[in-house]
């Protein structure tokens, strides 16, 4: 007879909702944002928790009563140096506005006599907790201090946020999550309790923000032409039109972003979205939706519009067609529509302006029989602006689900590419022109094959790598060996995980001996480089997130050196410009040694001779004017996406999301250059893999050229016979070859160069396009011209 085994321990789980659930009971968490004061209310025998992230960032910390006097022993520390972001507060362009400090100013506080304990420092290890514990109830406000970081100073250390943890002595029971403050002095400021409605009327050019309280919770929303309704007619939000003009399910911020009725006048337009995932038109919860599932007399959205509407003599329906905010529905591979819990989060919304006079309705959905408001109806907020205030347009971004969300944003050099175009698109957290308006994608793209082009990159990602572990970090973490790498110079890697799967590409900056600038597209990694370094044990390296303090343009074409000659100037520690090699950089300045400090590197993503010139965001404006000044004699025009695009697949150059992602090697995304696996003898992350990903690949990264005048698109199918042996990643019309071309991954059987394949559309079947597999990069495949 066996011996009896212990039965094994299966750990307890539980559903992760980042945002919607507290992670423990009793335990809160606050962020502080670089440059920033975080405030919370404690009591006694709270304890707050202050960590530094990213490390290296001082922490201020300052204590009030109540009412907001000096608390001298609030916290048991002694707050003995000047709280400096405190002080500086009445300097900040929000003026009183500043919550923080209109608090201060209401109690009679003057910050310029405020003070702080300090905790942490100039070398302080990622990660760093202090707890301190209240002894009584009061304020506690905590700064993460920190000024610009110097562009032209290898050993920049950025200010980063810090994190405020609230473990409570008795934790509270469940209250309604407060919301967020208004954007500004509302017009119209109410709760929509669940299970009803509300209508109203705005102007022309005001603003409307509906707000989740709770989170996952729906809220549909119709609007009437009130002008038409005062005449008679029934004016309202038109699905067909609108899907017709704006060529998307949902209208969102930026050129696509419009409602339309069926006289086709746009009435209301996206400005704001801090969730991104709605429905649109599909019908309000009614009473035929209940009855069919078999509740009978249950209240719904369209009833309640309809018990609203009547005022105004608008004809009742049996369901609405509404926008259908925070609403998750989609359409799946067989062309079913399935919904599920909404993404929103307590306190996302979404802003609206009014096209014209409208009268509106806005519900707080009462269906809690399904997902659609996670079984639990709750209620929704309604805030209306005036006309004068002006709203950014803006997305929300989130590099891990338990990020606070960071709206879309402007580039430093923005002030100037905004004066030439309003064609913007969002990308990566930012607004990037598309193209430039008395120019055009096709224009653009002929000044850097035969000229040059200026275009704004700033979204890129900037991190600071820095310490004695840094070269040790690097070197685990990308696919390049990175201990070759010399100062002033840089290098393009990939970076994988364990699969081997790409989850980035970069390049990697080497400054100092112990200082590196990684540059990615991708912000969450950063975050996965601190995981690393944890892992690994290395705890002599800071990665520093720097993007906002380095935005970077680039200069590109056959004439970009002669451009750039008389410009750029470096001391005699510098390697002179003229004196950049492929691949290598300068940190200098513009005009003289009195001028703006940049960092100018000889790389692109064109496929032509072409430099990157980064600068803090602040003198983005002047760096801008000063390249089109010397460009200007040359022909140069600035340079959008679309131009990009083409010209990046023209030269083979691999995108994030089209080319590659988590699964897909660098070999299949070919980049397999990258991965020196004979002469890198260290490990890093994904190498086994890779060692038998290579040893037997099953895709690769091939160029297409296509018959005819018909263009692939990202996605499309690619068959040999009957089956599926590829799919096309990137594709476009060659102005340069005259002839479609495509970069698709293919299945190695057949690869070979002059294999016949065809390109499937419409169901991959019914319609075919004859391909060939030919060399790439398409132009300059022996990339002469950037070495040039």
């Amino acid at each position: 007879m066996a011996a009896p085994t212990t039965p094994p321990v299966i750990p307890s789980r539980r559903l992760r909702l980042p945002g919607l659930l507290e992670a423990v009971p009793g335990v809160e968490t606050y962020w502080v944002r670089p440059g920033g004061v975080t405030a919370v209310r404690v009591h006694g025998g709270d304890e707050i928790t202050v960590v530094d992230r990213q490390g290296r960032q001082r922490a201020e910390v300052t204590a009030l009563g109540p009412a907001g006097e000096g608390a001298r022993d609030l916290l048991g520390v002694t707050a003995d140096a000047p709280a400096t972001t405190l002080r500086a507060l009445p300097a900040t362009p929000h003026g009183i506005e500043d919550p923080v400090l209109a608090t201060l100013v209401a109690h009679g506080l003057d910050p310029g006599e405020l003070r702080a304990a300090y905790l942490f420092g100039e070398w302080s290890p990622a990660g760093s907790r202090e707890t301190l514990r209240a002894a009584a109830p009061g304020i506690v406000l905590v700064a993460a201090p920190g000024g610009p970081m110097a562009v032209d100073e290898a050993t920049g250390n950025p200010p980063s946020d810090l994190v405020l943890e609230v473990r409570r002595a008795q934790p509270r029971v469940a209250e309604v999550p407060p919301l967020p403050p208004p954007l500004a002095e509302p017009i119209l400021d109410i709760r929509v309790d669940a299970a009803t409605a509300f209508s109203y009327e705005v102007k022309a050019g005001q603003y409307i923000q509906v707000l989740d309280v709770e989170g996952r919770q729906c809220s549909d929303f119709l609007a009437f032409h009130a002008p038409m309704l005062q005449e008679g007619r029934e004016r309202g939000l038109d699905a067909t039109a609108t899907r017709y003009f704006m060529g998307q399910a949902y209208p969102q911020p930026g050129l696509h972003g419009k409602f339309y009725d069926q006289d086709m006048e746009p009435l209301v337009e996206i400005v704001r979205d801090t969730v991104g995932r709605h429905d649109t038109f599909g019908l309000a919860c009614n009473t035929k939706y209940y009855e069919d599932l078999g509740y009978f007399g249950h209240i719904n959205c369209t009833d309640n519009f309809n018990e609203q509407l009547r005022p105004y003599g608008i004809e009742e329906r049996a369901g609405w067609p509404a926008l259908n905010l925070f609403y998750n529905t989609a359409f799946d591979a067989q062309n079913q529509l399935v919904f599920d819990e909404p993404w929103s989060r307590p306190g996302d919304y979404v802003l609206m302006r009014a096209g014209v006079d409208l009268v509106c309705a806005t519900s707080a959905c009462p269906d809690d029989i399904d997902p659609a408001n996670a079984w639990t109806p709750t209620d929704i907020h309604l805030r209306v602006y005036s006309a004068e205030r002006k709203f950014s347009m803006a997305m929300a971004h989130r590099p891990t689900p338990e990020h606070p969300a960071s709206l879309t944003k402007e580039t430093g050099f923005s002030p100037r590419t905004r004066a030439l175009t309003r064609q913007f698109t969002e990308y990566r957290g930012y607004w990037l022109p598309t193209s430039f308006d008395g120019h055009g994608t096709i224009d653009e793209y002929w000044a850097c094959r035969e000229r040059a082009a200026v275009m704004d990159l700033s979204p890129l990602r900037k991190f600071e790598v820095l310490g004695p572990d840094a070269e040790a970090l690097l070197q685990a973490c990308v696919t390049r060996n990175v201990r070759k790498l010399s100062i002033n110079q840089l290098v393009y890697s990939a970076v994988c995980n364990e699969t081997g799967g790409m989850i980035d590409d970069c390049t990697v900056f080497r400054l100092a001996d112990t200082n590196f600038r990684f540059i990615g597209g991708d912000e969450y990694t950063g975050t996965w480089l601190r995981e690393q370094a944890e892992r690994l044990g290395l705890d002599r390296v800071w990665v520093k997130h720097s993007t906002d303090e380095m935005h970077n343009i680039a200069v590109q074409g056959p004439a970009s050196r002669e451009i750039l000659r008389e410009l750029v100037w470096t001391p005699g520690t510098q390697p002179a410009f003229g004196d950049l090699t492929w691949f290598r950089f300068t940190i200098g300045r513009l005009g003289d040694h009195r001028g703006i400090p940049v960092v100018v590197s000889r790389s692109g993503y064109s496929g032509e001779l072409g430099y990157e010139i980064f600068c803090h965001p602040s003198d983005g404006p002047a760096v801008w004017d000063a390249v089109w000044a010397a460009g200007e004699p040359y022909g140069m025009l600035p340079l959008g996406l679309d131009a990009l695009d083409i010209l990046r697949i023209e030269s083979g150059l691999v995108f994030a999301g089209y080319d590659f992602d988590d699964h897909v090697d660098p070999f299949e995304a070919g980049v397999g250059f990258t991965v020196p696996l004979k002469t890198k003898e260290d490990d890093f992350v994904g190498r086994d893999a890779l060692v038998a990903r290579k040893a037997s690949p099953q895709r690769r990264l091939v160029g297409l050229e296509l018959a005819g005048n018909e263009t692939a698109h990202h996605g499309d199918c690619v068959h040999v016979g009957r089956h599926q042996v590829g799919v096309v990643t990137s594709a476009t019309r060659s102005p340069i070859l005259r002839k479609n071309i495509a970069l698709c991954r293919l299945a190695v059987e057949h690869a070979e160069i002059g294999t016949e394949v065809e390109v499937g559309k419409l169901d991959g079947h019914r319609k075919r396009i004859p391909a060939q597999v030919v060399r790439f990069p398409f132009y300059d495949p022996d990339k002469e011209r950037p070495r040039s």
